[in-house]
């Protein structure tokens, strides 16, 4: 086709006019094209610049102000954790006491059990004491009359005791085995002991009395009982 004829008949004017148009159109579809293909390239790379701010701190920092604001108070109020210290072997313990050394009080257990309650008058009170080891060896004790005392007493009086008036050393050690008790029985013959033993000793009279065996600091429960 002639390309004057196009012009029409209204002269170039009209041609210009035409051809504004055209642009204008086509233009505007360009700009629609651009705006759902920018629209749908966001959609598509929403993720991605997440992820990407995510992992390039320094890039969502100079982009985004709040979330460079908000990883700054995290990074700032993180607690590390801590580390699982080593695991440190410990040796075999030793054992705190050798066979054959003298026995500790806090492994010892003392105890006495009289014969009965009321003696008639002339009857004369019998005793049973024993001492066990609890310790895990076997270990030494004195059981002499001194380091192992038998007392009776009477209220405050003093009546009678194994440590009054021992001759010779007064010692006797002993070996006790782990769990297996030490025992010794003991009879009053009812007369009173001193320390001096100067006097003669006289009958205890007819009362409550009280027996107890002392080892160091270590006391029997009270056995009481009475004579006639």
């Amino acid at each position: 086709m002639d390309p004057e004829a196009m012009r029409g008949d209204g002269g170039d004017g009209d041609g210009d006019v035409y051809w504004r148009r055209r642009m204008s159109v086509l233009i505007a579809v360009l700009v629609v094209v651009a705006v759902v293909a920018w629209a749908c390239s966001s959609g598509a790379d929403g993720p991605q610049r997440a992820s990407s701010a995510e992992s390039s701190p320094s890039a969502s920092s100079s982009t985004d102000p709040l979330l460079a604001g908000l990883r700054t108070l995290a990074m700032g109020t993180a607690t590390p954790t801590p580390k699982p210290s080593p695991s440190k072997t410990t040796p075999d313990a030793k054992p705190s006491q050798r066979p054959g050394e003298p026995c500790k009080e806090s492994d010892l257990v003392l105890s006495l059990r009289g014969e009965q309650e009321v003696y008639a008058a002339g009857a004369r009170p019998g005793f049973l004491v024993t001492l066990v080891n609890t310790g895990p060896v076997m270990c030494k004790a004195d059981v002499g009359p001194r380091a192992m005392e038998i007392r009776i007493t009477s209220g405050n009086d003093r009546i009678w005791s194994t440590a009054d008036c021992v001759s010779g050393a007064g010692t006797d050690m002993t070996e006790l085995q782990r769990g297996v008790p030490y025992v010794r029985t003991m009879e009053w013959d009812r007369r009173r002991s001193s320390e001096t033993c100067g006097s003669q000793p006289s009958d205890a009279l007819p009362g409550t009395y009280v027996a107890v065996v002392r080892m160091g600091k270590l006391r029997s429960l009270k056995g009481v009982f009475h004579l006639r």
